[in-house]
């Protein structure tokens, strides 16, 4: 069981009141697919307290370590939401993600968890890219190169993603380089993942 323990590689999800939803979720589903099919992965739930967190919209999610205790990561996902202008605010979750982040094989972040991978010295010189409306956020941090009208951007070891539904492309990205293609398209086939949205008028911005 210990040289099992041993081979599993880990992706952590980061975790913090009023995160967005999606954020986190569909990464996870993206990701626990993968570990479905090769059960060398695992993804677990990482906060500052182990238990459950409550996102943006009241969902509880559960946190299976706390930053004390977490497993050492290959992949760290950073998701975004309202909470994360106090996330990027806080010493404890910032030096966390700093840590996990310098000794993972992939950092990542959907939407405003970019915000996050900055504070903790991740975007430095680097392109990035985040929800459009946070677009002038991420700007005004400094010394990062923002990408607008893009889903995701892969600089190095480092993938930001825009808003919400982004991350799931980035995640599925992710698995691409982490595996093949091949495992990719057969995630994205378990999730029956092939978007066509009614279509509307344009929303003014």
């Amino acid at each position: 069981m210990e040289v099992m323990a041993e081979m599993t590689k880990t992706a952590g999800i980061v975790l913090y009141p009023d995160f967005e939803e999606l954020d986190a979720v569909g990464p996870y589903e993206v990701l626990g697919m993968l570990a479905k099919l090769d059960p060398e992965w695992r993804v677990v739930m990482i906060a500052d307290k182990a238990g459950p967190v409550r996102s943006l919209s009241g969902l509880n999610v559960v946190a299976d370590y706390d930053f004390d205790y977490a497993p050492s990561l290959d992949v760290i996902l950073v998701p975004g939401g309202l909470g994360s202008r106090k996330a990027m605010d806080d010493p404890r979750l910032v030096d966390y993600v700093r840590k996990a982040g310098q000794s993972a094989t992939w950092v990542t972040s959907v939407c405003t968890g970019a915000m996050v991978l900055h504070r903790a010295g991740f975007l430095t010189g680097r392109p990035a890219t985040t929800h459009w409306g946070a677009i002038h956020e991420l700007k005004a941090l400094g010394d990062v190169e923002v990408k607008e009208g893009v889903r995701w951007v892969h600089d190095g070891n480092v993938i930001t993603s825009a808003g919400v539904s982004a991350g799931i492309d980035m995640a599925l990205y992710l698995v691409s380089l982490l595996k093949n293609e091949q495992i990719a398209a057969s995630v994205q086939k378990m999730m029956e993942y092939y978007p066509q949205p009614p279509v509307f008028d344009e929303v003014p911005a």
